[in-house]
């Protein structure tokens, strides 16, 4: 017996085959194989199309079946990952009215910041435990504000892997976790936030039917498994945003255990049975894949907008055609400091952590006549892994305090630079597992189909395949402060910052 795992990310679709006796990969393919474009018609904005996304999944689908390494019916479940926060909005027929705000998007800062002062700081961070922001409710308001025909013709508002399941099973549901990750969801009545529906004019017919994270949200149709080859009728029984995923893969699911991911975005993300929240919302509180009413397990997030983009975009920028595997080993060759080179990776649109700034990303003392293609990827990853030391002094701020942090040996953690750079600055040992999101969805559709009993029978298996700890000889605090010391030059020269009031 299988079980398949979709993880939509903003780069591409990736998909995981497992076996469910030995929870091991039996096929792993990525779609498409050149990373997805963002569609950024005006600064600050970030879109994709949902259809493009359904396409590829399904694309993705064919070519991991087309490796030959299992039958295809004996899949047995399928389980969803996807990136957090985008809004897509379909009418009656499931037709998708226009392209998904997604993330990274920051155009409806000003809207969600309108909304926190009216509705009230104390009150949203106390029931929602988050600020609107720029999150998935803001975004849906900046429709209905600047979109009001295309506004009138909605008839659910999604998340993404609410789409992708639709897509699959012609069902419409969603999940307390991605109503809390859109800011829809009110943590003390456990129910839609009529504070938030209520100030943006929302109907709370605009939302799917609500089912928990692990269960079938609908069975695949006859259309559907003919064109992939699937048996009909199997559950799509799980779905969850992506970092919420990744730390379910990582088998992050109780009080005290921290994640991190570093993808395009970047993040570290904790487990706490405390509804808290930070009191400037530079950090953020969601339902994590386990929450209960009755149990409390709340997803403590720090992202980092500016992460493996940026990396991506100086080895764009170089142009020398080596791989990131070959320019992570040049980068290796240069010393800690890239030679008085400062990089910094706000890139991506407005970061929560910043308090919704958006001052761009910068190097600092450029030298034509020192730095190579090496000390940029070198700076360019230093100043990633600052920025993760700066988020985390955020978190221990609000009571999370890790001592070991497990991730995927995947994205950025494929540098050694990065990986080194990251532990110790921030002083915290990494633990590394083998699979991506796709693995986690695969795992997490095990569960919701009741093929395994828990979470414990679902990681019987999994074991850490190395451990990376804080070295005391390649301290690298001084350098840190002088990141910081330029991060903050470019907070007080914004003449306009946006601030959590």
């Amino acid at each position: 017996m299988l079980l398949l795992g979709i993880d939509l990310g903003t780069s591409s679709v990736k998909i995981s085959v497992l076996d469910v006796a030995t929870q091991q990969t039996i096929a792993a393919v990525q779609y498409p194989d050149a990373e997805l474009d963002i569609i950024s018609t005006q600064p600050g904005w970030a879109e994709q199309s949902p259809d493009l996304w359904w396409e590829n999944v399904k694309q993705a689908i064919l070519k991991c079946n087309a490796t030959n390494l299992y039958d295809p019916h004996d899949i047995a479940a399928i389980g969803i990952a996807y990136q957090m926060h985008g809004l897509v909005l379909v009418d009656k027929e499931h037709h998708v009215l226009r392209n998904s705000i997604i993330w990274c998007d920051s155009r409806a800062v000003e809207i969600g910041d309108d909304a926190f002062a009216n509705i009230g700081t104390e009150k949203c961070l106390y029931h929602l435990l988050n600020s609107p922001g720029n999150f998935t409710a803001s975004k849906l308001a900046w429709v209905k504000e600047n979109e009001p025909a295309l506004y009138e013709k909605i008839d659910k508002v999604m998340l993404p892997g609410d789409f992708i399941a639709m897509k699959l099973t012609g069902d419409s549901t969603t999940t307390v976790s991605a109503l809390s990750e859109g800011i829809f969801w009110d943590y003390r009545s456990n129910s839609i936030s009529s504070d938030v529906t209520g100030y943006f004019g929302f109907k709370h017919s605009l939302f799917p039917q609500i089912k928990p994270v692990f269960t079938p949200h609908g069975f695949l149709k006859e259309t559907v498994a003919t064109r992939l080859s699937l048996k009909k009728r199997i559950p799509v029984s799980y779905k969850a945003g992506d970092q919420l995923n990744n730390a379910f893969s990582l088998n992050v699911l109780q009080p005290g255990e921290v994640a991190a991911t570093a993808g395009t975005s970047g993040v570290i993300y904790g487990v706490s049975d405390q509804l808290e929240y930070d009191e400037q919302s530079r950090i953020n509180s969601f339902a994590h894949v386990n929450h209960h009413t009755n149990k409390n397990r709340i997803g403590v997030l720090l992202c980092i907008n500016g992460a493996g983009i940026f990396n991506r975009w100086v080895k764009n920028l170089a142009g020398t055609n080596r791989s990131y595997a070959e320019l992570n080993k040049a980068a290796s060759g240069i010393s800690p400091g890239s030679n008085g080179l400062l990089a910094l990776p706000f890139g991506n649109g407005a970061e929560r952590m910043l308090n919704n700034r958006q001052i761009g990303a910068h190097f600092q003392n450029l030298d034509f006549n020192i730095h190579t293609d090496a000390h940029l990827v070198r700076a360019a990853q230093e100043g990633v892994a600052f920025a993760f030391r700066y988020g985390l002094d955020i978190m221990r701020e609000n009571g999370i305090y890790p001592t070991i942090i497990r991730a995927a040996k995947a994205n950025l953690f494929l540098s050694d630079v990065f990986t080194t750079s990251f532990v110790n600055s921030t002083g915290v040992a990494i633990e590394f597992y083998n699979g991506d999101g796709s693995y986690g969805a695969a795992l997490g559709a095990g569960v919701g189909a009741g093929i395994y009993t828990d979470a414990t029978e679902a990681f019987s298996n999994r074991k850490a395949v190395s451990y990376v700890e804080p070295n005391e000889k390649d301290d690298l605090e001084e350098l840190y402060q002088n990141w910081k010391v330029f991060l903050n030059e470019k907070l007080n020269s914004v003449t306009e910052p946006i601030h959590i009031v």
